[in-house]
């Protein structure tokens, strides 16, 4: 059996009491096997990293993802308040969140679609995978061994392409169509709470946007934690007035930073009514000017703020306040900054936030700190076998991805609960390195695994520590290379 050390219990422990007493056995175990792989996240992969430490028949390990009974949304919430008992303070929780597309090969594969990428894409071409499209909310986490924020993802949600309505010419009742109808009875079933009508009355899924789904992710996310606030910056896919409404609220527990438009349709609040009126009172006050026309007319502040990648940069910004008006659904107070880098290695950018007394500081260093969500997607796929699942059925494909999304954020607390860390050092070093990066944490927390679980559930430590210390550094590296 795994002998699973002591510096991986605390975080390990806690996610006992969502399963069952094999299944949580089995799945501490592929959890390690995750880890110390090296190629394809396949469970056929990870059994065979392990070898005889996976006791039991094969096909038991498989159904972990497939058939056994376990929440991911209470794994989830395990994983969201270890961390901010751990590594986050009293203050706001800072939050990236932002969607990625996991390619996926083979066919009848579950919520498949073709996505574009934004990764192979540019402004002048489109490029298309086919595969899954995942909504991501992480928490930025400022750790002391890091040059910048470690965007940890806690949530995940799959997005589905809007299903188009069929044609509603009745067909001739065969056979064949009637055995094919009981067949599916059952998986229409489980879908009924999803699907709505159309004009027709015909029944279709019901659609929900990137931005609608982190919606409801941080609707969760507040749900649990009523007691703290949260802060989430997005790109432009989420710079929607849906999800500003939904920050201004519940404005006491979260608010929003996004990107803004130039041309935004911005009032001033709508006059008090006085005395007595005839009609429907006003939703909206006399028009503001753009923050386009603004930003030509006013002068600009210099500020120094943090940039993308931990580093630093002077920037012109020109602030500005209103209620973004969108017809149907009312305004949302915010606060607007156009951002001039002065280097001009980005271009102009407007962003706002729904928080009307954030400063222009937080404000941009919030939206530039959102960048380390696209390192921990790439990094993902480097290092955690993304794009290598194989998984078809529907719940196995809504486990498989979320959990080696929950791995990033598993092994750097496993890395950062280590005893004496900082003697260890980076497992690989250049010139101009500064910090440790997700390879280098990866790379010890598998020599630690190998050491004082594997090699310790053989028997085989002691006699591990009596090579050579040479010898010893070249087994673990050929064990855990440095990714």
């Amino acid at each position: 059996m795994l002998l699973i050390p002591s510096f991986a219990r605390p975080l390990f422990d806690e996610f006992a009491p969502v399963f069952f007493h094999p299944t949580y056995q089995r799945f501490l175990l592929l959890t390690v096997a995750a880890i110390l792989t090296t190629g394809r996240r396949t469970v056929s992969n990870l059994l065979r990293s392990v070898g005889e430490l996976a006791h039991g028949d094969p096909s038991s390990y498989q159904h972990v993802l497939s058939m056994r009974h376990w929440s991911m949304m209470a794994l989830a919430r395990i994983l969201i308040r270890f961390i901010l008992d751990h590594w986050v303070g009293d203050g706001p929780v800072m939050l990236a969140g932002d969607d990625t597309v996991d390619e996926h090969r083979g066919a009848k594969v579950y919520g498949k679609g073709c996505h574009r990428d934004p990764v192979r894409s540019t402004h002048s071409h489109t490029a298309f995978r086919w595969g899954h499209k995942w909504v991501v909310l992480a928490i930025l986490v400022p750790f002391p061994f890091a040059t910048r924020p470690w965007a940890l993802p806690v949530l995940v949600a799959l997005y589905r392409a809007e299903a188009k309505a069929q044609d509603s010419t009745p067909q001739p009742k065969t056979k064949k169509v009637k055995d094919k109808a009981k067949a599916k009875a059952k998986k229409r079933a489980r879908k009924r709470a999803e699907v709505a009508r159309d004009a027709s009355g015909k029944a279709i899924r019901q659609h929900r946007t990137p931005a609608e789904l982190m919606r409801q992710l941080l609707a969760v996310l507040i749900h649990w934690f009523p007691d703290r606030q949260f802060v989430i910056a997005g790109d432009g896919g989420y710079a929607s007035h849906a999800l500003a409404r939904f920050a201004h609220r519940h404005h006491r527990h979260v608010s929003l930073v996004s990107l803004f438009y130039p041309d935004a349709n911005l009032y001033e609040p709508p006059p008090a009514v006085v005395g007595k009126r005839i009609g429907r009172p006003r939703q909206k006050g006399n028009k503001l000017p753009s923050p386009e026309v603004v930003v030509g007319q006013s002068p600009r502040e210099r500020l120094e703020v943090s940039w993308y990648g931990g580093g630093r940069r002077e920037v012109e910004v020109v602030r500005g306040t209103g209620h973004w008006y969108k017809g149907g659904a009312g305004l949302v107070p915010l606060t607007w900054v156009y951002v001039h880098d002065l280097t001009g290695t980005h271009r102009d950018t407007y962003l706002f936030g729904t928080d009307v007394a954030m400063a222009s500081r937080t404000i941009i260093e919030m939206y530039t700190g959102r960048w380390s969500i696209e390192t921990t997607f790439e990094e993902c796929r480097a290092y955690l076998g993304l794009e290598t699942t194989r998984g078809r059925a529907e719940r196995t494909v809504l486990r498989a991805a979320p959990c080696l999304f929950g791995l990033f954020s598993i092994v750097t607390l496993l890395y950062a609960e280590i005893p004496g860390r900082e003697s260890i050092g980076p497992a690989v070093t250049y010139r101009g390195k500064v910090g440790i990066s997700f390879s280098d944490a990866i790379t010890i927390v598998r020599r630690q695994l190998w050491s004082e679980g594997v090699f310790e559930a053989h028997g085989q430590n002691e006699v591990f520590q009596k090579l050579p210390e040479p010898l010893r550094l070249i087994l673990l590296s050929a064990l855990a290379p440095a990714a």
